[in-house]
């Protein structure tokens, strides 16, 4: 059959162009095909680089879940900073128990715990010991009274654990606010012979309260005097 040159060139024309742009595409598959081989030799080295750095990471994060009490690891759920107050509440409650045995006539001891209640973290827990009953329980059932001379001997133990540290600071003067009135008249015995022993280790003890039994047992007072034009003070005794 006669042939078709115009057909042909045509052919030819459209063929032309499927090269150049295959042969575009193929270029840029090889330019992107360098481009990600020089990535990935980059991620492989930082991946290298960061393995070390990613395993001092998980020991570091480890540590502080363990310093900060949220590790499944750290059974008490207890912060290392309530670990550290633990010891030196444990140091506390000793120092407390020989002043509160004494104002509770030989029946209430304290003991640090670091038992977990609930979901609740541990570590700065007290109980109270009943030699009447050789149980623990729990400090909220002491009465007003007896948390009162509880609080006290705790912050009296307080001031002899931090004046018994190497290079502590001695607590010459110690004042204590109110609480007295809910003590009975044996208690406050107790409570006041406990405190007089204080004045014999040269240290001053200054009570706030509105208690009247107090008077015949504190010889120098200062006593507050309400007027219309304000208050003033009165001064009674010269100690003892």
């Amino acid at each position: 059959p006669p042939a078709d040159p115009d057909a042909a060139t045509d052919r030819a024309r459209r063929a032309d162009l499927r090269l150049r742009a295959a042969a575009a595409t193929d270029e840029a598959a090889a330019r992107d095909t360098a481009a990600l081989d020089t990535l990935s030799r980059q991620a492989t080295a930082e991946a290298r680089r960061l393995g070390p750095l990613r395993a001092q990471y998980e020991r570091v994060a480890r540590l502080a879940q363990l310093a900060a009490g949220t590790s499944t690891e750290n059974e008490r759920r207890m912060r290392l900073e309530s670990y550290v107050l633990a010891a030196r509440l444990e140091q506390v409650a000793a120092a407390a128990t020989v002043r509160l045995h004494r104002m509770s006539g030989g029946r209430y001891t304290l003991v640090h715990t670091a038992d977990r209640s609930g979901r609740g973290r541990s570590g700065l827990g007290l109980r109270v010991v009943d030699a009447w009953t050789g149980r623990e329980r729990d400090t909220a059932t002491l009465s007003g009274g007896e948390t009162f001379f509880a609080s006290l001997a705790l912050a009296l133990g307080l001031a002899d654990v931090v004046t018994d540290e190497a290079g502590g600071v001695r607590l010459d003067t110690l004042f204590i606010d109110e609480g007295f009135g809910s003590l009975d008249d044996q208690t406050l015995d107790d409570v006041l012979d406990v405190l007089d022993t204080l004045r014999e280790r040269d240290r001053s003890v200054g009570i706030v309260s509105h208690v009247a039994d107090l008077r015949r047992r504190v010889h120098t007072q200062l006593e507050v005097v309400k007027g219309r034009d304000g208050s003033r003070l009165r001064v009674h005794g010269t100690g003892g």
